[in-house]
């Protein structure tokens, strides 16, 4: 066995298998993979082995897309068969609720390539003839996917990497990782260790246990997962031997089961509401390629349903039932990516449909070593997306409700109640008692919106516009006409000390830096100029800066922050998370409420547009910003845990007499709409540059040299390829959600990625990316946005509709 490495990856399973052969690929030779047992043990063996690539995020399904048109060139380079079974699949919509959600991933797939098609249930029965109609309303056609041989696939990627120099370790177990000081690692097995500069988590079933060797938690569980395995049915060869091919998956999300042909039978798997995790302290190292015992009892109601829906099953000798364990994280996506806080520590693990996704998390986690950038938008499979907050109890709450969600709709306006209240500030019992509905921002109970009395303070679940409709419209009317306040400790905010702190973040981000007492607004980029931040930056001192952001994103900014801190010492980083927490007044009553809590001079000559204060505010010590995200006159007030309760007191005593409102998250989303403001992760992601997103007057490209200056210079030279742009929507009783396709001239020309009702100034809106050389054609319904299967006409404006000239929040 080597005693160097530049990478070992842990782990045999088809994803260390698959990180194994990108590397490769990437051009690592010097790359080893260790196995603690033999390649396929854990999970990868006992795989139903489907693959599809239908995803709730469509950067997701992308990879999901790359992975299934891999396979082809395994086969080719390996000579391995990886036992291929392209039928294509069949999802069923058994209510309208239901093919509206088909309709919208149909409507996805258009923009990402992907080839899908509707079908009525007449077309779908002709497609597989076992299905009965009467129960469903219509079908989407999926022709990518399939299924394939788990132990064939695996030993392809694996023959693959070895034949560009990889080598394997197998029956060799890790039983301790040892940081050096220069940021590699020792990795100790039981068959001799190896110096690594780098080290990947591909444990599956053992991702925990791997990751404790280094003092990590990750959230990832390992559920018992049942299908089962029909003798020959006279139905299947009886097709086979008229149609020539093999029936197509089946998806039937009424029954919570999916299908496929198996040789002369079929396999039949399901996700049961009565889940069970598997071993959810710790696995043992002891479990090889071992079965789990069947409990037929527990997938009964499922299977009775889908006998119902497939009549011929019930006639259908169980030849075998399989019982494995396989991993989840909390939201169902795996985690990738490097851990912010360890150098040179990678993760590819909880990844639980590993024939779907495999290469493309092997693909972009390669790059990612290689390049420094994973070459997609991978966030929703970013290992950084979860907070301290993400216990190995909250996780395993959380990893249940997914797995027995795993075939339900999920509405744009549904929190999901698991393992919440996780955080809370001391405001929570006080927004409840006012009617407040509450969500989920990372880990946050947060507002979204205020029930009035005699309400019932609840989210009435659709794609439509919902029973919160006239009342989110209220908080903004009455923010708008009088004075709103609204909590905003969901905001991520950090200070930056030291004699460095100035140069650091001027080196980090694209604005200059402000004068002592005032604000900026700036963007962050990568080596490639593309966007992996938005930051408000205030200057309290010399060598004192603080800095708000997305909340979702703050490990993923630490991390980047870390990578790039002077090793002299000179900058100090605290994340602050719940250690500061805000209220947010807006409106153009909001400088009276204001001036109603201090002695300070608060006037416009005194504290202007984009100005910095430390004042107190209703006898609190505060940091005060003036600025909103509303786009109106406004003020951010940041404040200690301790205070914020006796700060929402005052400022509700002194808005008062101006009608002062609650509003929630979903009104201030509103207002943004309507001032076209951006937000991160839907405007503002790692797939888009500066100038593509509008930014420009964020972005000094003569101050200093900062990260991906060459790059951003270039695309201002060319202008880029795309454009963000706001359009109004002629809606229906329908506003965009994001990721619908926008149309011109009848084709697929860009994307939305945010959308909604703006309710000021009455308009449906929508925000999304086209070719640059559209974003100019202004024309009454010169596009058209498909929502839920309809185009709707829509039209690019150029100014925002609300306030475009920015007086009021600058007066």
């Amino acid at each position: 066995m080597k005693s160097q490495a530049r990478v070992v990856v842990i782990g045999g399973g088809v994803v260390g298998c698959s990180v194994l052969y990108h590397l490769t690929k990437a051009g690592w030779k010097d790359v080893v993979l260790v196995e603690r047992d033999r390649l396929t043990s854990g999970s990868t063996w006992h795989a139903a082995g489907g693959f599809h690539t239908l995803n709730g995020d469509p950067n997701v399904a992308k990879l999901q897309g790359y992975t299934i048109g891999l396979y082809n060139e395994l086969e080719k380079i390996s000579g391995e068969s990886c036992g291929l079974h392209r039928s294509g699949g069949l999802i069923l919509a058994e209510t309208p609720e239901r093919l509206e959600w088909l309709k919208m991933a149909h409507a996805r797939a258009r923009y990402l390539g992907l080839e899908t098609e509707m079908l009525t249930m007449a077309e779908a029965k002709k497609m597989h003839p076992m299905l009965e109609e009467q129960y469903f309303v219509g079908a989407m056609l999926d022709a990518a996917d399939g299924n394939l041989d788990p132990n064939g696939t695996t030993n392809a990627y694996a023959k693959s990497a070895k034949i560009a120099g990889a080598e394997i370790y197998q029956s060799t177990r890790v039983t301790d990782l040892q940081a050096r000081k220069d940021g590699s690692w020792d990795v100790i097995t039981d068959q001799g260790n190896i110096h690594a500069e780098h080290v990947v988590n591909c444990g599956g079933l053992w991702a925990r246990e791997v990751g404790r060797m280094v003092g990590l938690e990750l959230p990832v569980l390992a559920m018992e997962h049942m299908y089962l395995v029909t003798e020959d049915m006279q139905e299947v060869i009886s097709y086979n031997k008229e149609r020539g091919h093999e029936l197509p998956h089946i998806i039937d999300f009424k029954s919570e089961i999916y299908m496929r042909q198996e040789r002369q039978g079929m396999v039949l798997g399901t996700y049961e509401q009565a889940c069970v995790p598997w071993q959810p302290r710790e696995t043992p190292w002891s479990f090889g390629q071992e079965l789990l015992q069947p409990d037929l009892d527990r997938i009964a109601p499922n299977l009775e349903l889908g006998y119902k829906h497939f009549p011929a099953l019930e006639n259908a000798g169980i030849k075998r039932v399989i019982n494995g364990p396989f991993t989840f994280s909390p939201d169902g996506n795996p985690l990738v990516g490097p851990v912010q806080g360890l150098r040179n520590f990678w993760c590819a693990c909880a990844v639980m449909a590993g024939f779907s996704q495999g290469g493309g998390v092997g693909l972009a986690l390669s790059q990612w070593m290689v390049n420094g950038d994973p070459g997609f938008d991978v966030w929703a499979m970013d290992v950084a997306r979860f907070g301290e907050w993400a216990t190995r109890s909250y996780t395993n709450e959380k990893v249940r409700e997914n797995y027995a969600r795993r075939f339900s709709v999920r509405f744009p306006n549904e929190e999901l109640p698991a393992a919440r209240p996780q955080q809370t500030t001391a405001l929570y019992d006080t927004m409840i008692a006012q009617g407040a509905v509450m969500g989920d921002s990372w880990g946050l109970e947060t507002p979204l919106w205020f029930a009035p009395k005699g309400v019932e303070p609840k989210d009435i679940v659709s794609f439509h516009r919902s029973n919160d409709f006239k009342h989110v419209k209220a908080e903004v009317l009455g923010t708008r006409n009088g004075v709103g306040v609204t909590e905003i400790a969901n905001f991520a905010k950090y200070r930056f000390e030291g004699s460095g702190a100035e140069a650091f973040l001027s080196r980090l981000m694209t604005n200059k830096m402000p004068r002592t007492g005032r604000i900026i607004l700036t963007p962050m980029l990568n080596p490639g100029g593309k966007l992996i931040g938005d930051f408000t930056i205030a200057k309290a001192a010399d060598e004192r800066f603080y800095m708000w952001g997305s909340s979702q994103a703050q490990k993923y900014h630490m991390r980047w922050f870390e990578q790039h801190l002077p090793a002299d010492g000179s900058v100090r980083i605290h994340r602050y998370d719940m250690g500061l927490v805000g209220l947010s007044i807006a409106g153009p009553k909001s400088r009276d409420v204001l001036q109603a809590m201090t002695d300070e001079d608060v006037s416009n000559a005194a504290f202007k547009f984009m100005d910095h204060r430390s004042m107190d505010i209703g006898n609190v010590p505060a940091l005060i910003n003036r600025v909103t995200y509303t786009g109106d006159l406004g003020y951010e007030i940041w404040v200690a845990p301790e205070y914020q309760r006796r700060l929402y007191q005052a400022i509700m005593k002194a808005g008062k007499p101006h009608g002062i409102v609650n509003f929630g998250m979903r009104a201030l989303l509103s207002m943004r709409l309507e001032k076209n403001f951006p937000t991160w992760y839907r405007e503002l992601r790692p797939i888009y540059g500066v100038f593509e997103a509008g930014l420009d007057r964020f972005i000094d490209l003569g101050k200093n040299d900062f990260i991906g200056r060459e790059a951003a210079t270039e695309e201002k030279r060319s202008g880029g390829k795309l454009r963000r742009v706001s359009m109004i929507v002629e809606a229906g009783d329908c506003d965009v959600l994001g990721d619908e396709p926008i149309w011109h001239k009848g084709k697929v020309v860009g994307w939305v990625t945010s959308g909604g009702y703006a309710h000021y100034v009455d308009k449906s809106m929508a925000q999304g990316y086209v070719p640059k050389e559209l974003a100019g054609e202004t024309g009454q319904g010169a596009f058209e946005i498909e929502i839920i299967g309809e185009n709707r006409k829509a039209t690019i404006l150029i100014d925002p509709p609300f306030d475009p000239e920015g007086k009021r929040m600058r007066s």
